[in-house]
């Protein structure tokens, strides 16, 4: 099947409010009697959320976190896109469209991130109204720093802590709408089935976390925001709740999931320590606007201290590779540029996987008290980590599977194939390509919640009859029915091997070979052994605890159940990928100097896979991506 993404025609620099003028409304007095289930309150389903509530929708919100304000989107540091050009350095909402497309590899829609780069100024002024408190400079305009692959200063920032500031704004509006009325939280709710009638989402099913019990929610359309799956990895920078499960489930009931291949892997990570750790520290891509990545020249310096080693004896690689860019490379260009220094014997600290991240240079010409000011409490985290005084001594860092820009397929109005499911931010495929950069999720995140679902439901509520179909369909009973057997048989296989043993053996089996490199035996290999590992899992997991209780080991258990399926379609996808482009990055298609080689003839479109059931091959659908804005070009940062 040949895929429509429904993009506006005509100009690019009109096509968003030419769409909007042309989409359908629903009236204020006709808005109340639609219900809409919002599942996951991070900034884009927060933001949704309260955004859908204040325009007079009866809004559900269900988030697994105790409260709303515990979604994943609180762990963002460093900052979040605008093109406000307040540096007045050559900004543009149109160089911000560029550099996403360009930082992207060429494999995103044009018109979404245009309509992503025109609504960003919108997302600051809104910010700001809600008292975000910003950075801001002495004359108290707000202050803007560079991130990776730009060459502007766009990104807005409140320290190290801007996903949680964001998260805060977003979570007030949402509470001034509970508290009128007009959204109904569900905390410690976890969703485990789309409930699809007639080839219409209608509704969800839910267990209460609390209580066990088995749930059903109707409503006149279904919006997801539950995030990434970088959790396939098991290692990874997101919080141990993160899951593929809610997009699995639409998948599983016809939703199409889009380039799941497309991972990034995030170069500024605490490396790992041990076999102990279940998961990853994050250090803020903002560290690299001050820092400066290193390794040792020589293989025989790398057990020195760092002071020992003479400023001669350094390479600086990616001011050496990337001079235009340096250290601001985008991420997937510096994470295989620090693998390849470990690679080549060159790495630093324990096992030798990991590059330096220095200061030395940036508290020599500014001063420590100023980068202090500007990023203390990232060099307190690494501090309670390492127990390094990163003032003092070079940071080490190595990368780390971060953000999934591959997710459910979604048209130009965020609807998936599936009528009534639409998909927002992480969980859904459209606007980083294949590879994102720095601060540009929390600029997603919040324009689709914010700007982008307000306009886009009304139209496709506007073609319905509100309260068609409610939960005492046979659908929803059925639905139940499922998922209660699913839960009694992760109970009753009482096998001898833990959960997490398991996913951390499938951790590693995508880490070895759908990690930052792959190739055509590495993915190969993978197929084998993840349906061998996913049957082994029904034959011997050990699922302690009931059903009728908090059971966090019988959650952790279906959402790994979840990952040893998905992995096979991730996997599948990187296969049938025969290029490399972003954070894609197939060993046999390089450049003689190691850059990733694009496919252009063959590989120009979005991979939309419908599952056809556990183990059996999915069936691959195509959306071919055009570029009449952006010409289609070798992506450089040298």
């Amino acid at each position: 099947m040949i895929l429509d993404g429904k993009c506006p025609t005509g100009p690019i620099e009109k096509s968003w409010d030419k769409h909007r003028f042309e989409m359908k409304l629903v009236n204020p007095a006709n808005k109340r009697k639609y219900k809409v289930i919002v599942v996951g309150t991070g900034l884009a389903g927060g933001a949704a959320a309260a955004t859908m509530g204040e325009l007079g929708y009866n809004v559900e919100a269900f988030c697994y976190q105790d409260s709303a304000r515990r979604a994943h989107s609180i762990a963002a540091q460093g900052g979040i896109n605008a093109a406000k050009n307040y540096h007045n350095d050559g900004d543009s909402v149109f160089r911000l469209f560029y550099d996403t497309i360009k930082g992207g590899d060429f494999r995103a829609r044009e018109a979404d991130v245009w309509r992503l780069a025109q609504v960003s100024n919108n997302i600051i002024d809104q910010c700001v109204a809600q008292g975000v408190p910003f950075a801001r400079e002495y004359s108290g305009l707000l202050a803007n720093r560079s991130f990776g692959g730009a060459q502007v200063s766009r990104t807005f920032y409140a320290r190290g802590q801007t996903g949680q500031q964001l998260l805060l704004g977003a979570y007030q509006a949402l509470s001034r709408q509970v508290k009128v009325g007009s959204v109904k939280l569900k905390p410690r709710t976890e969703m485990l089935d789309l409930v699809v009638v007639d080839g219409v989402a209608r509704g969800i099913t839910y267990r209460d976390l609390v209580t066990g019990e088995i749930k059903t929610s109707w409503a006149d359309a279904v919006v997801l925001a539950t995030g990434g799956y970088v959790n396939v990895f098991y290692l990874s920078t997101n919080a141990m709740g993160c899951s593929v499960t809610a997009a699995w489930k639409a998948s599983k009931k016809g939703a199409f999931m889009a380039n799941p291949c497309y991972t990034q892997i995030h170069p500024t990570c605490i490396p790992q320590s041990g076999e102990h750790q279940s998961k990853l520290t994050l250090m803020s891509e903002s560290l690299r606007n001050d820092g400066r990545c290193w390794v040792p020249k020589r293989k025989e310096d790398c057990d020195k201290a760092p002071a020992d080693i003479a400023e001669e004896d350094r390479d600086y690689y990616l001011e050496r590779k990337y001079p235009s860019f340096g250290n601001l490379a985008p991420r997937d260009i510096a994470s295989r540029a620090a693998k390849e220094q470990c690679d080549d014997g060159r790495g630093v600290g324990p096992g030798k996987r990991g590059v330096y991240l220095d200061y030395q240079s940036a508290i020599d010409r500014v001063g420590e008290d100023t980068i202090r000011e500007r990023y203390g409490n990232l060099f307190d985290m690494y501090e309670k980590i390492t127990d390094e005084n990163a003032y003092k001594k070079p940071m080490r860092i190595y990368p780390a599977p971060h953000y999934s820009m591959g997710g459910l397929w979604v048209d130009y109005n965020c609807m998936s194939n599936v009528p009534g499911l639409f998909v927002l931010g992480e969980a859904n495929f459209s606007v980083h390509g294949a590879n994102r950069l720095g601060a540009s999720a929390l600029m997603q995140g919040l324009a689709d919640g914010y700007f982008v679902i307000p306009y886009t439901i009304g139209n496709y509520l506007a073609t319905v009859k509100p309260g068609q179909v409610k939960d005492d369909h046979a659908e929803f009973k059925k639905s139940v029915e499922e998922v209660e057997g699913r839960i009694d048989k992760l109970l009753s296989v009482n096998g001898k091997r833990s959960v997490s043993s398991f996913h951390r053996e499938l951790g590693k089996i995508m880490w070895n070979n759908v990690g930052m490199a792959r190739s055509k035996e590495s993915l190969e290999e993978a197929l084998k052994v993840i349906p061998a590992l996913r049957d082994e899992f029904w034959q011997n997991v050990k699922v302690t605890g009931g059903k009728n209780q908090r059971n966090g080991q019988l959650e952790d258990a279906g959402r790994v159940a979840d990952f040893l399926e998905f992995a096979e379609m991730m996997t599948l996808d990187a296969l049938q990928r025969n290029e490399s482009c972003g954070g894609h990055f197939r060993v046999e298609y390089q450049t003689e100097d190691g850059e990733a080689m694009r496919d252009d003839e063959n590989f120009c479109y979005v991979a939309a896979w419908e599952f056809k059931g556990v183990g059996k091959t999915p069936e691959l659908h195509k959306e071919p991506l055009k570029f009449e804005n952006v010409k289609l070009a070798v992506r450089s940062y040298k």
